[in-house]
């Protein structure tokens, strides 16, 4: 971190060393490195990389951000909220995660927008599919997700 606090390098640890998620985790935190010591804004990164979906995603074990889309999503709202605020900590569908978890297991206790931020696009036409059932259809063309 610079004398003013602010973050000028990243380092990211995957979980096996040598792996290939490990080796493009580590390039991408060296050129996240880079931005900030070249000038770029956090805030113009975490924009950019927050709610950015991709698997794997899922529950995190971190109560400020209980769960997240992808892994750059997941460390772009971290960076956003311990250097920009907590705004950044925030779900794309508006839920503001509990800071102050007061029960054993808070994210048991979370409550989903019914509307699915995420949804895939349709392969066929490209429009946001809705869900049905366990599956997704698209309003648009009807096409599904793979389910019969």
């Amino acid at each position: 971190m610079y004398d003013d606090g602010a973050p000028g390098e990243i380092f990211i640890t995957m979980a096996k060393e040598g792996s290939t998620i490990s080796g493009l985790m580590d390039a991408f935190a060296t050129a996240v490195s880079f931005n900030l010591q070249y000038g770029v804004p956090l805030k113009f990164l975490v924009d950019k990389f927050t709610h950015v979906r991709f698997e794997p995603t899922g529950w995190t074990g971190n109560p400020q951000i209980p769960y997240a889309k992808s892994i750059t999503d997941y460390i772009f709202r971290w960076l956003g909220g311990k250097f920009l605020g907590p705004e950044y900590l925030v779900s794309e569908a508006g839920e503001t995660p509990n800071l102050r978890p007061t029960e054993p297991d808070p994210q048991q206790q979370l409550q989903f927008s019914p509307v699915v931020a995420d949804a895939p696009l349709c392969a066929e036409c490209g429009s946001i599919m809705t869900r049905n059932g366990s599956c997704y259809k698209c309003g648009n063309c009807g096409g599904t997700s793979g389910c019969s």
